[in-house]
């Protein structure tokens, strides 16, 4: 193969600038070519008709993990009524059985951030698939408490993992126009997953199946494992790790024929150019460089904020709060929780069609001062009575809660802490603000019965309304936009709001 610099060369003509592009591309593809075989597969080898990668395709496999995030995080509220009974568990180990996943998700969140960055996403996907599948037949499979613990232990990690994973892996293979709502792809998959947990365990429980309810968490891990085999590594993490023939082909694979060769190479050049400024800095970024103050700030406060606002008091007591509101029968409270479920996807459907189009922050702000009110109409009904008319009204609060959450908070906080960081040191701080996210949650879950308990429910609400408060505030001063950049493109973001961020330094 000639190059095309070199053939004006020989010809007696100059190279123009566009010649000079085509020869710096025409050169790494020789390059690439003469180093031998990368140890990092970056697609399996597929033929250019009829085999490439769709984005939708590749966003629907990874955010499998998301499905498996929302399904056993749900399930197990159906399936504790029946636990309770097979294993004689207390008030106490009903808490334990509850949130020994919350304390796996914590420890998984913990040490995937390291572990991605130093093995790849993609090995990463498949070995979490791996535990989900394990965890859900141990579980399923628990002839004692022990067992039983041990595979909620499993499918916690699991969860902790693949809540930081997926929408890593998501945000480093879409494109900037379109990465918001691909990302939140993963949201709309524990939505999902959420509700389907509903109605499973409302389909098994006329039987006591809670063996079923726990056990069929591992077909959609199996279907993860099988269609991340034929995924690519991202594109990202292989450049940084020097397998640029790979990064380009994993491209290819991800953009398929919607764009051309000169545009594949153009995005590779950004990867590139943002890998250059960090190797100039001199290494890798430190987690305590004063100019990852503020990211971590803000992924570490957005964690914590999508927590103390009380949404997983609604997941874990959905029907412990409808009958207190006075639907006292059974059938009125499951059917008021799987409205919320569905409620939750909905908006969730809603979010990902804005997320690109009206920003990040809008939809944040927006969420969170719809959160605030209805929790304040959610304590007020509480304060004036249950039954009747205000039970209802206390349902809408709720459900309407929930609907904001869904637009705003929900989606965004992993969209955002996805993009908010430097490419060297994202994946450590998506787990340092992963691993809040799941510590606030235990800490939420195990302190809500309790708060009722001291303060009564008004209270509690009114308290959750005041943190959802100033979640507002602090987004309105503190989070920066994101829609339309690049991932490295992060920093002029920062720069907008005062700040700069680190380039690299040992």
């Amino acid at each position: 193969m000639t190059c095309p610099t070199q053939s004006a060369k020989l010809s007696g003509r100059d190279a123009t600038p566009a010649t000079k592009m085509s020869f710096k591309h025409c050169h790494r593809l020789q390059t690439d070519r003469g180093s031998g075989l990368s140890p990092w597969p970056a697609v399996p080898s597929t033929s250019r008709e009829g085999s490439t990668m769709h984005a939708a395709l590749i966003a629907a496999t990874a955010a499998l993990g998301g499905l498996l995030f929302g399904y056993d995080t749900g399930v197990i509220s159906g399936a504790l009524l029946f636990l309770r009974d097979a294993f004689a568990l207390s008030p106490l180990m009903q808490g334990v059985v509850t949130s020994i996943a919350l304390l796996g998700a914590a420890v998984g969140a913990g040490f995937a951030g390291a572990l991605s960055d130093r093995y790849g996403r993609r090995p990463l996907i498949l070995v979490t698939a791996l535990i989900f599948v394990a965890g859900s037949l141990l579980s399923a499979a628990a002839t004692g408490l022990w067992m039983l613990l041990a595979g909620r232990l499993l499918v916690g990690l699991g969860i902790g993992v693949s809540s930081m994973l997926a929408p890593l892996y998501l945000a480093e293979t879409a494109p900037a126009e379109s990465r918001g709502a691909m990302v939140s792809l993963n949201q709309l998959m524990i939505t999902s997953g959420i509700l389907v947990s509903y109605l499973i365990g409302y389909a098994f429980s006329a039987s006591g199946g809670w063996r079923w309810m726990l056990g069929l968490g591992a077909l959609p891990g199996v279907i993860l494992a099988g269609g991340m085999l034929a995924l690519p590594e991202s594109p990202r993490w292989l450049a940084g790790h020097g397998h640029l023939a790979d990064a380009r082909r994993a491209l290819q694979a991800l953009r398929g024929s919607s764009e051309t060769a000169r545009q594949i190479e153009a995005e590779l050049d950004g990867i590139e150019a943002d890998l250059a400024g960090e190797k100039r800095g001199g290494g890798r970024v430190s987690l305590s460089d004063p100019g990852l103050r503020l990211p971590l700030i803000v992924g570490v406060g957005l964690a914590i904020c999508q927590q103390v606002t009380g949404i997983n008091t609604v997941i874990y007591f959905a029907p412990t709060i409808f009958q207190a509101a006075g639907l006292s029968s059974a059938s009125a409270s499951i059917l008021a929780t799987a409205g919320v479920g569905a409620v939750n996807v909905a908006l969730t459907l809603v979010a990902i069609r804005l997320i690109d189009r009206v920003g990040r922050r809008v939809l944040l702000l927006v969420g969170l001062a719809g959160m605030a009110v209805s929790l304040v109409v959610l304590g007020t009904g509480f304060l004036l009575g249950a039954g009747g008319a205000l039970g209802w009204l206390t349902a809408a609060s709720l459900t309407a809660y929930v609907g904001f959450f869904a637009v705003g908070l929900g989606p965004v906080f992993w969209l955002l802490i996805s993009e908010i960081f430097p490419t060297e040191a994202r994946g450590r701080c998506m787990s340092i603000a992963t691993v809040a996210n799941w510590g606030f949650n235990l800490i939420v879950a195990l302190t809500f019965l309790d708060l009722v308990a001291a303060f009564g429910r008004p209270a509690t609400f009114f308290l959750y309304a005041a943190l959802t408060a100033l979640g507002f505030l602090f987004t309105l001063r503190l989070v920066p936009e994101t829609k339309g950049r690049g991932l490295e493109d992060m920093r002029e973001a920062w720069a907008e709001r005062g700040h700069t961020v680190p380039q690299s330094r040992g």
